[in-house]
């Protein structure tokens, strides 16, 4: 069923031709599978149970944990116990900036965050979670404002700050409070 041209080449048969053309189809097919997959993921909405208010909501926390520890980073040691408020002063002036750009965030995808500071629930935190122990040189904790600080050796160490934390879109709403622990070493 081949025939030859003038050079003696052999060409191939139709039905071997057919085949191949199926093959590279196949390849051609798996190989824009995952592009296809991706456009269609591009275009996907939010699923009905999570709302755009709940998604960006974690968005805002996970900012708001490393705004935290940044406006922290510095302050232990800098202060001493008896200068506990201008310890948390120094917090709250380099974390109020950041609140701000948070509240503002979601204002595009229509999302409006409420960022406030929580006294009672800090309050709590420095009675109920303050660390201490028998090998440890820790002395009481205090919330100021939504600031928690604990006394260790004389020296002032920010342990955290409580929010309130509203995040309000076109469908829905969610309201909590955030504990967001400043400094990894006052664990425990």
């Amino acid at each position: 069923m081949t025939r030859s041209d003038a050079d003696g080449d052999d060409e191939i048969p139709a039905s071997t031709r057919a085949q191949l053309v199926l093959v590279a189809g196949a390849v051609i097919a798996v190989g824009l599978a995952p592009i296809a997959l991706a456009y269609v993921q591009l275009g996907a909405t939010t699923d009905a149970g999570v709302g755009t208010a709940d998604r960006t909501g974690e968005d805002v926390t996970r900012a708001l944990d490393r705004a935290v520890f940044e406006a922290a980073s510095g302050v232990p040691g800098n202060h001493s116990w008896s200068d506990r408020r201008d310890a948390v002063a120094a917090v709250e002036n380099r974390l109020d900036p950041r609140l701000d750009t948070l509240r503002t965030s979601g204002l595009r995808e229509g999302v409006v965050h409420g960022i406030e500071y929580n006294e009672s629930a800090a309050g709590a935190w420095a009675a109920e979670g303050c660390p201490g122990g028998p090998n440890r040189q820790f002395g009481d904790c205090e919330a100021i404002g939504g600031v928690v600080v604990q006394d260790r050796g004389g020296r002032t160490h920010v342990l955290g700050v409580a929010v309130d934390l509203r995040v309000t879109g076109e469908e829905s709403a969610s309201r909590m409070t955030h504990r967001v622990d400043a400094a990894p070493q006052s664990a425990g």
